[in-house]
This record gives C-alpha cells, structure tokens and sequence, in this order.
C-alpha cells in the first residue's frame, strides 16, 4: 500500500495503446490541469490489465500525469469502481441504492450468490466471475433493478434475465 512516506517504488511502462488513450483523454482538458484525466486514466489502466491497478501502474499513472504518487492511489483506494488487487475475468456489480433496492436489488444480489455459490466481494472458485461488494449507486435509478457488467449497463433485471447475462459470460 503506497502511503505519503512511501519512496522507491518503480513504475511500470504503460503501453502505447494506453499513453495513447490518456492522451486523448487529456485534449478534453485544460494543458494545466492533468488531474482531470484521472479518473479516465486510471480506468484505462486497469482494463489493459486484467481489472485491477497495482502500485507499479499507480505509480506510472503519476509520472505521466505529473502528479504525486498519494494523490494517484487516494483516488484509486477511494472510488469503488477500481480493484487494488487481482480479481475474476468479469466483474460484476449490483446497484444497492434506495432506488434500485426500492425495485428488488437485494432479490437480484441474494440470487446471485446463491447462483454463483459466493457472497458479494468474492470471486467464483475459477475465477471466471468476482461479485464486487455493495455499489452504492450506478447512476441508473430509472432502470432499476440494474448490474453493470465488465462496464455495460444491464436494467430492469429479473432472476432470469441475471441467469442469461451471467450464463453468457466464459
């Protein structure tokens, strides 16, 4: 875990791919104001790297962008759309907001674990599928209840509808 004393930690080489896409990223913003690609940058990272940021990629994130390694991994450790550790080849969160929980979300949760035999914040024995603890709020209130997976929107879920996303994913 990288803390403000934190030093010597190297970091990695971003592809080329992804220096490109955080360069794009950064034409939305001000020359001044590198932070604001953030957010956008750290989630480019993360999916170039099988789902999860390590210190290393962190780390590279904040060089390129000039920022200081803390405020890279606060931002990170603080969001709950980023893992900080490997998890399963497809990630799947359950909105557990007052909307979506007001339409049945803890129905979807409950059969989900049951389905996959694991309880949110676990992955599947094979590592095909990581159920990511309570999502406060997919911004979806509208379709509730709803799931993202691997960064797509799937709304007004039934048991059933859960059963086909899940049993299409390898």
């Amino acid at each position: 875990m990288i803390d403000c004393k934190t030093r010597g930690i190297e970091a990695a080489e971003l592809s080329a791919q992804t220096r490109a896409e955080i360069d794009e990223l950064l034409t939305h913003y001000p020359e001044d104001q590198k932070k604001s690609a953030l957010l956008g940058a750290l989630t480019i990272v993360q999916h170039e790297n099988q789902g999860f940021l390590t210190e290393e990629l962190m780390a590279a994130v904040a060089d390129y962008l000039g920022l200081a390694k803390i405020e890279v991994y606060e931002v990170a450790s603080f969001y709950s759309m980023y893992e900080l550790k490997p998890v399963a080849r497809h990630n799947v969160a359950i909105c557990t907001n007052i909307c979506c929980m007001l339409t049945g979300a803890q129905d979807i949760v409950d059969h989900v674990e049951k389905k996959l035999g694991i309880k949110t914040g676990e992955s599947t024995a094979d590592g095909r599928i990581y159920l990511k603890k309570e999502e406060e709020c997919l911004a979806a209130c509208a379709g509730g209840p709803m799931m993202q997976v691997n960064h797509v929107y799937y709304e007004n879920l039934t048991p059933e509808k859960v059963d086909e996303i899940l049993d299409s994913l390898e």
